[in-house]
């Protein structure tokens, strides 16, 4: 794969997707279509972040007569770089962002609603593994 300096490129991720329909299952995220979870890996970006969630706005759907939709993108810098379990922390804090209704719309970092039943990332990690 060739790039120039300072340009992303975005790759599919079909092994993220699968990891996020085991996630989804595990957890009992019975409002997350792991069908319509679309999952990106990138290179070269500048972020701090080791993924983003990215939505699909309800006038997008009118106009493409389409349901909600999400993609997750791991920045291959960061995230590959990360040991397994925190690999799966990061994916359930993408998920977490991600409202009941999956509407298409995003819940934010700050806020009453930044969880689902009140549970943190750790107390859903610790979940997860329970399952495995």
């Amino acid at each position: 794969m060739k790039k120039r300096v300072g340009e992303m490129m975005w790759q599919p991720a079909p092994e993220i997707g699968a990891e996020l329909t085991e996630i989804v299952g595990k957890l009992d995220f019975k409002h997350i279509d792991p069908k319509r979870l679309i999952c990106f890996r990138s290179f070269g970006s500048s972020s701090r972040a080791r993924a983003r969630i990215w939505s699909l706005p309800r006038v997008w759907q009118l106009a493409l007569k389409v349901p909600a939709h999400y993609v997750i993108e791991v920045l291959s810098e960061k995230y590959d770089k990360l040991p397994t379990e925190d690999k799966k922390r990061v994916l359930i804090h993408e998920l977490m962002h991600i409202p009941k209704s999956f509407s298409g719309s995003l819940v934010p970092h700050r806020g009453r609603y930044h969880s689902i039943s009140s549970r943190t990332v750790e107390q859903l990690f610790r979940l997860y593994m329970k399952g495995n």
